[in-house]
């Protein structure tokens, strides 16, 4: 087990911060220019497994960047990127205990193809495994998400997540129902039966239904939300936007930054796949490589359960509703 300082973490935090903004006005610079020239879809760009799972030119050389500032000012810390592990062969979990940044230089790399603002920077930091700082900057937006383990959750250094907050809303007493789901199509697009694909829209159709239908799975939420980007899904979960998030086939590095924020925040965090005895198991906590992933935003009490009660029961419905996702991971 590693042991980090207050002082040191406060130190990375701010480092974090920092390094987010640089890499931020990096990507707001390949933004301006092709907008000056008038050259909106003239990019840089190649696919990597799938004609939606694309890599651009900016994505490179921001990585470059953070990994460079990184390895100068931290020599000792490891680095997972999304750019170089994808380049490498295996797909087994990287993250072990010793002190890692862990880093998705652009995340939402079609919305920043076709300039929808969804896009953002994600640098994490992991140590013992665990996130414990995170910044997600949404640099088109002007909005950057920020937390410390123990310091809470932030949204541009200066409002405290969740947004409302005097009283934070209870859990809505029939969740989904009253609720803001978020999920991805995601980049498996295989079109057979029983498809990742064909189980989202399952569980779109579960969770969009009218209470009641669907075989009793209906869910009647007050909408289904894809904002391109897994990471600002989460981030807009820790804000109180969306409700539930709940999605499969992320990698470490879309999620770890934003596992620390909706954690500080006051989020819950667990696996999207429901046990068998979903009704009764208990909610454990989630793995961060296991590609699977069930969020709850910040919730205040109500005169019936706490907070945590609230959170579990929204955790349980959305296991009622969706069905088991398979992105196999080795070594998780």
């Amino acid at each position: 087990m590693y042991s980090i300082s207050d002082e040191e973490l406060d130190h990375v935090y701010r480092f974090a911060l920092d390094l987010a903004n640089g890499a931020g006005e990096m990507l707001q610079k390949s933004v301006r220019g092709r907008m000056q020239s008038n050259s909106l879809t003239n990019l840089q760009q190649e696919e990597k497994e799938s004609a939606v799972d694309l890599v651009t030119k900016a994505d490179e050389d921001v990585e470059a960047f953070i990994k460079r500032s990184i390895q100068e000012k931290f020599p000792s810390h490891h680095f997972i990127g999304e750019e170089t592990y994808s380049k490498g062969a295996s797909r087994q979990y990287l993250i072990g205990d010793e002190p890692t940044w862990c880093v998705d230089p652009l995340d939402g790399t079609v919305n920043f193809i076709h300039l929808f603002p969804m896009y953002c920077v994600s640098i994490g930091f992991v140590v013992n495994g665990k996130p414990v700082v995170g910044v997600i900057n949404a640099p088109f937006l002007k909005q950057t998400f920020s937390a410390c383990k123990g310091r809470g959750a932030w949204l541009n250094e200066k409002q405290k997540l969740p947004l409302i907050r005097n009283p934070i809303p209870p859990i809505p007493p029939n969740a989904p129902s009253g609720c803001i789901f978020s999920c991805e199509w995601g980049k498996d697009r295989r079109d057979h039966p029983d498809s990742n694909m064909h189980r989202k829209i399952e569980v779109f159709l579960n969770m969009a239904a009218e209470i009641g239908g669907r075989g009793g799975k209906g869910g009647m939420a007050h909408g289904i939300r894809s904002l391109g980007s897994a990471t600002m899904d989460i981030a807009y979960t820790a804000m109180g936007a969306f409700d539930i998030w709940w999605e499969g086939g992320c990698w470490e590095w879309d999620v770890c930054a934003g596992i620390c924020i909706l954690e500080e925040a006051g989020g819950l965090i667990t696996t999207s796949n429901p046990p068998n005895d979903f009704e009764t198991a208990p909610i454990e906590p989630v793995k961060l490589g296991s590609r699977l992933y069930l969020g709850i935003r910040p919730a205040g009490p109500s005169s019936i359960e706490t907070s945590r009660e609230g959170q579990e029961r929204a955790i349980r419905e959305t296991w009622r509703r969706v069905r088991g996702l398979d992105y196999l991971r080795p070594g998780v």
